[in-house]
């Protein structure tokens, strides 16, 4: 069984709660993403906060709005590092989102994207077996 630690990327640009949203934004520009992990001084994933977080500032410009956390999502779909990449990619297939975090311990560890995966099945010119049931995602 191929596992997300096998494919992750670990070279994570991430944020915090307390960053200055126009600083986030500027840093997903700059990296071209359109997403970004939120953490704590520890590690721990506490949301991520994406384009689509930060689109209500449209209304806002003339304000200073805030930081990352009157924006971010808090309710994030995660796995562990050990978790399979079929379940991931059927979690990705059946969600709007393109990304999920990866964790080891309950801290951040990684990022397994869309184009990871499909990265690897060109790689390898092989697919992940698709679990059965629904897989099992950890909600943080």
């Amino acid at each position: 069984m191929l596992k997300a630690k096998a494919i992750m990327t670990t070279d994570l640009v991430t944020v915090t709660k307390d960053t200055d949203i126009y600083d986030a934004i500027h840093v997903m520009i700059a990296r071209n993403v359109t997403g970004l992990p939120v953490i704590d001084s520890e590690r721990n994933l506490v949301g991520v906060v994406t384009e689509k977080d930060v689109l209500s500032l449209l209304y806002n410009m003339e304000d200073r709005p805030g930081d990352v956390q009157d924006y971010m999502t808090q309710a994030v779909v995660a796995f562990d590092q050990e978790d399979s990449v079929a379940e991931i990619a059927a979690s990705l297939k059946d969600h709007p989102f393109r990304r999920v975090p990866i964790l080891k311990g309950g801290k951040l560890v990684g990022v397994v994207s869309r184009k990871d995966i499909i990265r690897f099945m060109k790689d390898q010119g092989s697919r992940p077996t698709m679990p059965a049931q629904n897989p099992s995602e950890v909600v943080r």
